[in-house]
Formats: C-alpha cells, sequence, structure tokens
C-alpha cells in the first residue's frame, strides 16, 4: 500500500453576524464545480495557506505569541476571507477600528490580484499601510483529511464577527454563489437535498446551532478545548462505520457508512 498523502495546511473561516429575523447567521459559499475538492458544496469561505501568509508577522496584531504554523493559519483565514467573500479584517496601522466600508471598497480590486499570485499579502499589506486583526478570531475547531483520501488537508476552523459595514459577496471563481444562513435553515436544506454539505461542514454547522448569538458562538468556543478530529473508518460486523474522538464536543462520534458517505 502507497503512503497516506501529507495534509496540507488549511484555514476556514465562519464569518458571523446577528440578523434582526434569523438570529445568529454564517456566510457560506458554494465551491465551484470544477474545484478538486468539495466541488458544487455548500462550505465555509477557506483554502490553503500560502507561503506567503508567513511573511507577514508585522503586519500583525494579536497573534504575536503564537507559533508559526498557528500564526500562518490565521493569517490564511483573513486572507482566503477578503479573497472570497469580501470581508477584511484589517486595520490601518496605528488605528484601533476595522476598516471601514468605504475603504473596503477601494481596495475590492486587491481579491483578484492576491487570488492569482499577481501580489503577494505583505506587498499588499505594506503598499496599504494594514495590519491583520488576528484578535477578531476565535478557534473553533481542528480537523485533518483521513489518511485513505487522495488529497489531504490539515483545517483549522475560525469564528469571527463580520463588520456590519462589510459587504459579503462570492469571488465568482472558486465561489459561484454565495448566502447568508441560519445553522438550523442550512442543516433543513440537507434534509431536503437543497444543499450538498460535507461531513466537517455539518457536523460544525450542528455545533454552530448550539448558540444563539455571534456574542454566544464566541464564549461557546472560547470555553470549548479544540481536539483535533482525524476520521478513521472501523469495521464491525454490521458495516463500516465512520468514527471521531467522542471528545470533540460533536453531537455524534460515530456514523455508519452508506453508499454516497464522504469524511
Amino acid at each position: 500500500m502507497s503512503e497516506p498523502a501529507t495534509p496540507v495546511p488549511a484555514a476556514t473561516i465562519l464569518m458571523l453576524r446577528n440578523h434582526h429575523k434569523n438570529g445568529l447567521e454564517v456566510f457560506m459559499v458554494v465551491r465551484h464545480h470544477q474545484i478538486d475538492f468539495a466541488s458544487g458544496a455548500l462550505v465555509f469561505p477557506g483554502g490553503k495557506v500560502d507561503k506567503g501568509d508567513a511573511e507577514v508577522r508585522d503586519h500583525c496584531h494579536g497573534a504575536e505569541d503564537a507559533e508559526d504554523a498557528a500564526h500562518s493559519s490565521m493569517v490564511g483565514a483573513i486572507r482566503e476571507a477578503f479573497e472570497e467573500c469580501g470581508i477584511l479584517l484589517a486595520r490601518t496601522t496605528g488605528e484601533s477600528n476595522l476598516v471601514s466600508g468605504e475603504r473596503l471598497a477601494s481596495l475590492e480590486h486587491y481579491r483578484d490580484s492576491l487570488n492569482k499570485g499577481a501580489i503577494s499579502l505583505l506587498e499588499f499589506l505594506t503598499k496599504e499601510n494594514l495590519i491583520l486583526a488576528c484578535d477578531q478570531l476565535q478557534p473553533f475547531a481542528h480537523w485533518i483529511t483521513p489518511g485513505m483520501m487522495p488529497k489531504r488537508f490539515d483545517t483549522y476552523f475560525y469564528l469571527a464577527k463580520a463588520p456590519d459595514d462589510h459587504i459579503a459577496i462570492h469571488d465568482g471563481h472558486e465561489s459561484v454563489d454565495s448566502i447568508w444562513i441560519s445553522p438550523g435553515s442550512a442543516l433543513a436544506g440537507t434534509e431536503n437535498e437543497t444543499y450538498t454539505i460535507i461531513f466537517p461542514t455539518q457536523l460544525n454547522i450542528e455545533m454552530l446551532s448550539e448558540s444563539s448569538s455571534v456574542e454566544n458562538a464566541l464564549e461557546m468556543a472560547k470555553a470549548r478545548t479544540i481536539v483535533p478530529v482525524l476520521p478513521r473508518i472501523e469495521k464491525r460486523q454490521d458495516g463500516n462505520y465512520l468514527c471521531i474522538p467522542a471528545e470533540a464536543g460533536y453531537r455524534i462520534s460515530e456514523m455508519k457508512m452508506e453508499k454516497g458517505n464522504t469524511p
């Protein structure tokens, strides 16, 4: 048997807001059908951690004591949020408030350039005199793709409150549609087949559904111990079961594998 693929560092962000009718909502995007991972699925914005994410330590606030891998992950989450949904958790150097919606609009054209690698993150931050607001991120979960999968990711999930005047919109490249949705509506959509949601996303939506507001979600995540989740297949007499650590705190820790179920 061949050796399992090495997991690629990745970061995902659950951008949250309080809606006056729906309560807690999270921003989700529909992956392009030609993307080789979770194509067509409703997911949280995110992606691979880039090499350039490690180059901006002097342009970050709130991650000074973080180890290199954790720091790059936080930077990657903020960068991906900007590239994929247009929200930028950053401040102008020397200011305490996040960039305004008006300032954000003037930075819109950088999204595509960053995504294509036409400009590095360091160049962008230096040119625009910006500091990434890593202090706005709350660790939420940590998932590692199982060894039997051809593409593997070591993914950190973060929560963040979306600035009120930042308008979220999908990039039109990696994601082709987007929606602000309550956790309950997302889960209902999987039941009636309105949405396709992969296993890790579904369990994290279920965990998010336990919170009543952005503030409550952040508090609950801060109080919880983040346990790395590496799903494994366990063979039993009545079939194969997908198992995850019970101490990770999800609603289930095992699920019988049916046709079409993937970790």
